[in-house]
């Protein structure tokens, strides 16, 4: 599982770092409110107030680790207020040119920076808009009628001000994204070397019914790294994604799946059990995905309806189509389909229209305050109801005490992934895990309690 020591350090170091960046934004502009407002320049002055706010809404954003939102807020509104500041203030005269508009470079970089983290078609829009309107901006004198130029005795700090301040911006960019495609290289390598040397394998964690009883498993990856020990997954997963390895290590992922399934076929005892396997978006759209499964399939004798394919809304960047028609092609080999973190998108609803799922994955952050928000328990009731009308099961994952299982069983969940029933586990511990006798029914129709001790 993912270690959450590690997540929170990177969390804070990032939480300081948008912090510091949101602060010198807006000091820079309190700046030049200060300067403008001196001046008499009260038009500009209330300008300049617009970064002022935006620095300080993006500062709250970073603080409550809102970090996809901070960005988004941050592009979007200095790319507007630089674009409308160069089009109403900043227009050039002869020996004074046009510099706010050299921020523009800046912020495509940083939207770059951002698109390497999570691609999305709107971010991609962000760095055009940003490189067009810089190349228009520094090729025209354009400006709106109404246009209030910055008098020349203020123009001449800001010509050299300005460009000074985005060039050692720049150079911070720079040497960010540096870090940024570096980075991951080191740990890549390495991957790459567990692959070969065995270094990685796969650990079960159970998915158990309402009455206590073992259904399944997700097949989660893991990575004992022979000098640095277990290496969290929240660190390995983010690089092999940078770096283009999730295909090979997600079919490394299916191949052991696959070989457990034919396993278990063979014993009357685990037949039935299914194994959900989480699948990216870079291995999903993969132009080959069909073929490489279907032989898969072929090679190792399954039923493909044991296999359940775990997928989130991150496989539709190539496209609702072509990802409907690759999963109905699936579907006719006889696989499965969950739709993995579910309720955390913005577009889940309307996804069930098109893609052809069988099973909803509630997400933790629903199931963390189950017992203690009548929110989120509202809000389980709703996922658990359109799941009900629409002929799909669901599984809670993240269930970690008595009192969340109870309210999810209360609201008709049909099964349970979490601490609560076990951990994730080696193969042969969650194997020996099946031989334990049932628990008893309970007369309340909630699950029993758990009957795993295995860690």
């Amino acid at each position: 599982m993912i270690d959450s020591n590690t997540d929170d350090g990177k969390t804070s170091r990032l939480v300081r770092a948008y912090q510091a960046a949101t602060l010198s934004v807006g000091l820079f502009s309190v700046f030049w409110t200060v300067i403008f407002a001196s001046q008499g320049l009260r038009t500009i002055a209330i300008a300049e107030l617009f970064p002022v706010a935006a620095s300080l809404v993006c500062f709250v954003l970073a603080t409550l680790g809102r970090f996809d939102l901070f960005l988004l807020v941050a592009q979007i509104s200095f790319l507007l207020f630089i674009i409308g500041f160069s089009l109403v203030f900043d227009i050039p005269e002869v020996g004074s040119p046009r510099v706010t508009h050299l921020f523009l470079p800046v912020l495509g970089m940083l939207g770059y920076l951002t698109y390497l983290r999570r691609p999305s078609r709107l971010q991609l829009a962000v760095i055009a808009a940003s490189l067009a309107t810089f190349v228009v901006l520094h090729a025209t004198d354009i400006r709106l009628p109404f246009a209030d130029p910055i008098p020349p005795e203020i123009r001449v700090v800001g010509v050299w001000l300005n460009p000074t301040i985005a060039a050692l911006v720049f150079c911070a960019t720079i040497y960010a994204l540096q870090q940024r495609l570096t980075a991951p290289n080191g740990i890549a390598r390495d991957l790459v070397g567990a692959l070969r040397h065995g270094e990685l394998s796969l650990a079960y964690q159970p998915q158990v019914d309402r009455e206590g009883r073992i259904v399944g498993a997700e097949a989660l990856l893991r990575w004992n790294h022979p000098t640095r020990g277990a290496i969290p997954p929240s660190t390995f997963i983010p690089a092999a994604e940078e770096v283009g390895l999730m295909p090979i290590i997600g079919n490394f992922v299916l191949e052991q799946a696959l070989a457990t399934l034919s396993r278990w076929s063979a014993d009357p005892r685990r037949a039935q059990l299914t194994l959900s396997v989480n699948v990216s978006a870079s291995q999903f759209n993969e132009g080959d995905f069909e073929s490489t499964l279907k032989d898969l399939l072929e090679r190792h004798h399954i039923n493909p309806t044991r296999l359940r394919l775990e997928l989130t809304e991150s496989v539709l960047i190539a496209g609702l189509e072509p990802v409907a028609e690759k999963m109905a092609a699936l579907k006719a080999l006889g696989l499965t389909f969950a739709l993995d973190d579910f309720g955390t998108g913005y577009s889940s609803l309307a996804y069930l229209r098109s893609l052809p799922v069988s099973e909803l994955k509630i997400d933790r952050s629903f199931v963390a305050g189950a017992a203690d928000s009548a929110r989120d328990a509202a809000l389980l009731r709703s996922i658990l109801a359109l799941a009900d009308d629409l002929g799909l099961t669901t599984i809670a994952e993240g269930v970690e005490t008595a009192a969340q299982c109870a309210v999810l069983a209360d609201l008709g969940c049909e099964a349970f992934q979490g601490f609560f029933f076990g951990r994730p586990m080696p193969l042969a511990d969650f194997e020996a895990a099946l031989l334990t006798p049932p628990p008893a029914p309970r007369a309340n129709g909630h699950p029993p309690p758990p009957r795993l001790a295995a860690g």
